[in-house]
């Protein structure tokens, strides 16, 4: 077969066994899937080429079973404006949502205790305002003004099979911050236009050390609430990703063979 009929050969779905159309293939490491299914995976996974389709099964079947985690999700408290993160703080449970219909997007659902870290990241660009001359051309204020761009991203490091990192923007569109909307801070060498004083720009950043804190509580709350229970044996578990790992009898997070857990310190039996 030449290389005209390979690229209109019918494929399959080794998934779902259904006819996958002329742009719809979704390679995988030994195998094709189809785009229905790869929109059932979760959207912070980004090793869909290098698994294989039982791998890929496992990963729908985990997702059928995420479905019920969030049909019994009870939200207590939210945070960012488009996308949201979504706290369950009586399950100590937390979901990173894109629309308001959770129940059709199906966000992973995890539970506090997987969260590694979690830190903000501001990304800041900057415009310069100009005006127009007697002659018609642009020239600079004097002195400059400018137009700050910014866009607050929160991003979690977690514990999961499946992904290793979630980030959003706290805010649905840039912040843009113009030079005479923000006071100005003067020092020995004069005045100094201070965006990050803005009121646009503090609610945000108010609201990520809001979130920080948070979720550092319930994740405290939740490691006292396991430690406070009688000691189990560490089960040995395996997941699509790796082999064998372990799981933490105090966090739960799976970590390699080690005497101490590598993400809460707590003593490793077996």
């Amino acid at each position: 077969m030449g290389l005209f009929g390979k690229l209109f050969e019918k494929k399959i779905c080794s998934v779902c066994s259904g006819e996958i159309g002329l742009l719809g293939n979704r390679k995988l490491e030994d195998g094709n899937l189809c785009k229905n299914c790869a929109k059932k995976l979760s959207p912070w996974f980004d090793e869909r080429r290098h698994s294989t389709v039982e791998q890929i099964k496992a990963q729908l079947a985990y997702r059928e079973e995420n479905q019920k985690k969030v049909a019994a999700f009870n939200v207590t408290r939210s945070f960012g404006q488009g996308t949201k993160i979504l706290l369950d703080e009586d399950k100590r449970q937390f979901m990173i949502a894109k629309t308001s219909n959770i129940i059709e997007e199906n966000p992973d659902v995890l539970d506090i205790r997987q969260i590694i870290s979690c830190d903000l990241d501001v990304h800041e660009n900057r415009t310069e305002e100009k005006r127009r001359n007697d002659d018609g051309s642009y020239v600079s204020y004097n002195p400059p003004r400018y137009t700050w761009h910014f866009d607050f991203t929160f991003s979690l490091k977690v514990n999961h099979p499946y992904f290793d990192d979630m980030h959003f923007d706290l805010n649905s569109a840039s912040v843009n911050i113009r030079s005479c909307d923000i006071p100005v801070s003067r020092g020995i060498f004069g005045g100094q236009y201070a965006p990050t004083e803005h009121p646009d720009y503090k609610k945000f950043e108010f609201m990520a050390n809001e979130l920080r804190t948070v979720l550092n509580q319930l994740r405290q709350q939740k490691r006292e609430e396991v430690n406070s229970q009688p000691m189990a044996t560490p089960v040995q578990v395996n997941t699509p990703q790796q082999p064998v790992v372990t799981v933490c009898p105090a966090c739960g997070a799976t970590v390699k063979a080690a005497k101490f857990c590598e993400y809460c310190g707590t003593p490793m039996n077996g």
